[in-house]
């Protein structure tokens, strides 16, 4: 079961890497949000697998922080250029 979960974690994980670059490039609403659940959904298997596998917190923690840290960026900048895209189509 654990196996299961670990291949589905990182199967989550980067396809919300490299989603979430596609998503910066070409924002929408919708991406924005299913980025975003890909990236929940990859913190949501990672406790999982810290808790049931007794795995070391700190090391787990950092990594997790990282793949965030990276991922939140690309969705801030997307929301960021669908903004301007937005405020430029209203003629403002």
């Amino acid at each position: 079961m654990v196996y299961m979960v670990l291949v589905a974690h990182l199967l989550i994980a980067l396809t919300s890497l490299i989603y979430s670059g596609y998503v910066f490039l070409r924002p929408s609403p919708s991406g924005i949000k299913l980025s975003s659940g890909l990236a929940i959904a990859t913190i949501a298997s990672g406790t999982y697998l810290v808790v049931s596998t007794h795995s070391p917190m700190l090391k787990s923690c950092l990594v997790g922080l990282a793949y965030l840290g990276v991922v939140s960026v690309g969705i801030v900048l997307a929301s960021i250029r669908l903004s301007r895209q937005k405020i430029k189509s209203n003629g403002f």
